[in-house]
């Protein structure tokens, strides 16, 4: 089962049945009566819950009272995002478009999702590449990185005076050349970075949240005011609660610094006033070995989570939302107990989400090192074997067996034709967008992806074509040996670092790759060495081989000595249930 830890308020929707309506301790949470899934995100607010997974697929908890309450599935397929609000729920999917549901979005049937992004009247605008909510409204990026608001319009929090626009139930143009939108799901004020690092604010400022300054001191701020005197250094993420803003920067050292603004009293900004402008928070639970990975903020809470596992906790601690064991408000970041992890030295696959009331902590392993790291190996010139030219003449190198099995290949289509005629119309900068999208097999460019996702295999068909490369590879293709008692086995590189650490480490280390073999691998027997041979290109059980208690001995050693990225499925509870099942 994933880690999910779970704390706080426990109404609402009810999450964790026969347990108090105030959880004051970090606890694991566990669906019922689902089958094992790996969670990719949760968004959480007031009334409802919605848990998304790896798979595409979500799960809504919602406001209500029965004990007996149950999740429901949300209907809409390939959801990349989720983000739920006061009254609205936004789903983004990875073809870019927007479904939305709630008060502001359709007052006649509040239950029914919509496309809002194709309500968008600009053509080139309707492909949405991210989705953020606040209390009462819904914010769109494009694309063409353009930003549109959508909702409730009463605290001037789409960038216009409330008096002549109240709400819109069609996004409304906001802002050009935006790179990030920041906001919260219990806020009424929204933050636009563009792509100089230039950072807006709108909407409601009562207690200085928008980081304007003691002069702007306005209840409402109606259009988008500039901040000055942002903090130098890069912004990684604001996250914004009900009266205040907590915002997190990357100098060049690379150390992150915290920093926040708005209402102490309730927040625990670490002084005995209201601060106008971001000002640093300091403490010495940030050691200097120490870094903050993630920050997450609640209506008045806060949660930092840093490299070498703390979570760090301040403001108000009703329900326990804090985790401390009790319901006293923290003025000051302390760190909190948490229970053994079971990913624990993955800390980086970690992630925060609070609610209004609630707060999680959940391992969603984003694999982002491993395509990063896989996106550097396919660009090294001795694995590159073929070229494709851009519209300018520039050329780009790839690898014939990444495309082997990334692209959809059908016996009656040639894509890799299909995919140098795309190129053949790109700037070389839209070009390397598409080879990482296929080579990560990651949505970075959607408008782009639109483009291609024709031509690019599924999650579930990748497994399948890694599957028939296993059984009928090219042996010119296996281009590293492993030896063990005397016996060579052959495979491709490309596919050991997609499955292990361990190769994709020693093949990512040395500037020249002249290795081209491992040997001892003695403690694994014949069958789970074809175990993990199977397992390595078909990501399944090898059918016809008993397991037995021996074999999942050995493979608890196998999969650390390996660094198996054996999770979605696992492959150690696997093991465990085929057993369990043979007995």
């Amino acid at each position: 089962m994933n880690d999910c830890l779970f704390w706080g308020e426990n109404k609402y929707p009810i999450l964790i049945k026969n347990e108090s309506d105030s959880i004051k301790k970090p606890i694991q949470f566990k669906f019922e009566n689902e089958n094992e899934k790996q969670i990719k995100q949760i968004s959480t607010s007031l009334y409802s819950i919605i848990f998304l997974f790896e798979n595409g697929k979500a799960l809504e908890y919602i406001n209500g009272k029965d004990s007996n309450q149950n999740p429901s599935k949300i209907q809409i397929k390939n959801i990349q995002k989720v983000t739920v609000d006061y009254e609205n729920e936004a789903i983004l999917t990875i073809e870019g478009n927007v479904f939305a549901k709630g008060y502001y979005i359709n007052q006649e049937k509040l239950n029914q999702f919509i496309n809002i992004s194709s309500l968008i009247e600009d053509t080139n605008d309707k492909i949405i590449q991210d989705v953020v909510s606040n209390a009462h409204s819904i914010y769109l990026l494009t694309s063409n990185q353009n930003a549109y608001g959508i909702g409730s319009n009463q605290s001037c929090q789409l960038g216009f005076d409330s008096k002549t626009l109240e709400y819109t139930e069609k996004p409304i143009l906001m802002m050009k050349n935006v790179s990030k939108i920041f906001s919260g799901n219990s806020s009424q004020f929204i933050f636009l970075l563009n792509s100089n690092q230039e950072l807006f604010g709108c909407g409601n400022n009562n207690h200085g949240q928008l980081g304007l300054g003691k002069s702007r001191e306005e209840t409402k701020i109606q259009k988008l005011t500039k901040i000055q005197n942002i903090p130098k250094g890069k912004i990684i993420d604001i996250q914004c609660g009900v009266i205040h803003s907590i915002m997190l920067i990357e100098n060049q050292n690379p150390k992150r610094k915290f920093y926040s603004c708005g209402y102490y009293q309730y927040n625990g900004l670490g002084k005995n006033e209201n601060t106008y402008e971001f000002t640093e928070i300091k403490s010495p639970l940030f050691e200097n070995d120490d870094n903050i990975l993630e920050i997450s903020c609640g209506n008045t809470h806060n949660l930092i989570l840093t490299t070498n596992g703390k979570l760090i906790v301040f403001g108000t601690n009703y329900y326990g939302k804090l985790g401390t064991g009790d319901t006293e408000y923290q003025k000051i970041p302390i760190q909190i107990e948490l229970p053994k992890l079971r990913f624990n030295e993955n800390i980086y696959n970690y992630h925060l989400s609070c609610g209004y009331n609630n707060s999680f902590l959940y391992y969603s392993p984003s694999f982002s090192n491993l395509e990063e790291d896989s996106i550097k190996l396919f660009r090294r010139k001795e694995f590159c074997d073929i070229s494709f030219k851009t519209e300018n003449g520039e050329i780009i190198e790839a690898h014939k067996l990444i495309l082997k099995y990334r692209l959809n290949q059908n016996q009656n289509e040639n894509q890799i034709e299909k995919l140098q005629e795309i190129i053949s119309k790109k700037s070389i900068k839209e070009s390397n967008q598409i080879f990482e999208m296929i080579y990560s097999n990651r949505i970075i460019n959607p408008k782009l992806y639109s483009e291609i996702k024709e031509i690019i295999n599924s999650n579930e068909k990748i497994e399948e074509t890694m599957k028939r490369i296993y059984l009928n590879e090219n042996e010119k293709e296996k281009d590293f040996i492993i030896e063990r008692k005397e016996k060579q086995y052959k495979f491709p590189k490309l596919i050991l670092i997609m499955r292990s650490e361990l190769y994709r480490g020693m093949f990512l280390s040395v500037t020249e790759d002249k290795s081209n073999k491992v040997t001892d691998y003695s403690e694994l027997s014949n069958k789970s060495f074809q175990l993990f041979e199977y397992w390595i290109y078909s990501n399944q059980i090898k059918e016809g081989i008993q397991i037995t208690k021996e074999i999942i001995d050995e493979f608890k050693i196998g999969i650390d000595y390996f660094q198996l990225n054996q999770t979605n499925p696992n492959l150690f509870d696997l093991l465990i249930n085929k057993f369990n099942n043979q007995n």
